[in-house]
């Protein structure tokens, strides 16, 4: 059992969970992810480590209820336990050597940009972020983006916050600025990282996203994470989670991405219909 020792809503639809789990703090690395359980008759889901602290023994997730399992784990307050907490799993980003980078998030695909913007700052990289959401009421980690970032730039749909447009015109802005990037690094849903990476691919510059939001058990063996990379068959949870963006077949992992959402919002009102029944 893993308790859950800080709670935090960052917006009405992501909340922030530190769980203690020492033995995955102690081996965490940026753009890996566990594989945990609510209890013990849940399912198994994969979440992206968003930060974690290797004395305290702490780890850090944050995630965006859109299933059944998310919202039993919304359910969950500082003090309760979880079932299950096991990692660290897939292969950490690549940071090393690294001088100038641009990262790109989008939306809750934030909680898995910063922990990477936070190492390569940490390693001394000139780091400029580049961070989009739909508005103002669901921005999240903004003070933890400024504390790593060298340069950041805040991109909102509808311009109720920062610059209005999407974070491709803010990445380009950039580009044409003369701002020479060693590596692009996106992470976000699948349709940004693919806008990103024609973007990018213009003016030849290398651009690794992040396949984790097409994962569904982590391990492989559903094959629900499947994609094409450079013709070659991968599996995000195995092979990545990241990928040569220019290599992707984005169209394919599209199409494989919303197989499940029909299944996932009738599981999802099941759930929270029945924790209404329990608050009655």
């Amino acid at each position: 059992m893993y308790k859950i020792v800080r709670r935090a809503e960052l917006n009405p639809t992501v909340t922030l969970l530190d769980i203690e789990a020492p033995h995955v703090a102690r081996k965490a690395e940026p753009g890996q992810f566990i594989i945990l359980r609510v209890d013990e008759d849940g399912e198994r889901i994969p979440l992206t480590i968003a930060d974690f602290n290797r004395e305290t023994g702490v780890v850090t997730i944050i995630f965006q209820i859109v299933g059944s399992t998310t919202e039993k784990l919304n359910h969950k307050m500082e003090g309760d336990f979880i079932q299950d907490f096991v990692g660290p799993l897939g292969t950490p980003t690549h940071t090393e050597g690294l001088k100038k980078v641009a990262i790109v998030g989008g939306g809750v695909g934030c909680a898995i940009a910063y922990p990477i913007a936070k190492k390569l700052h940490n390693l001394g990289c000139e780091v400029h972020t580049i961070v989009g959401f739909r508005s103002k009421d669901i921005v999240i980690l903004e003070d933890e983006f400024k504390a790593v970032s060298d340069k950041m730039v805040m991109m909102t749909d509808d311009g109720t916050y920062g610059t209005k447009g999407l974070v491709t015109a803010g990445l380009e802005e950039l580009i044409l600025a003369g701002e020479k990037y060693d590596e692009v690094i996106a992470i976000g849903p699948v349709i940004m990282m693919k806008f990103v990476c024609q973007v990018t691919k213009k003016y030849d510059i290398k651009t690794v996203i992040s396949m984790n939001p097409i994962m569904i058990d982590g391990t492989g063996m559903c094959g629900g994470c499947r994609l094409t990379v450079g013709g070659e068959t991968k599996f995000a949870c195995v092979d990545g989670p990241d990928f040569d963006g220019h290599q992707v077949d984005f169209a394919e992992a599209m199409s494989r991405g919303t197989m499940y959402k029909p299944f996932e919002r009738h599981k999802y009102e099941e759930t929270c219909n029945l924790f209404k029944k329990e608050e009655k």
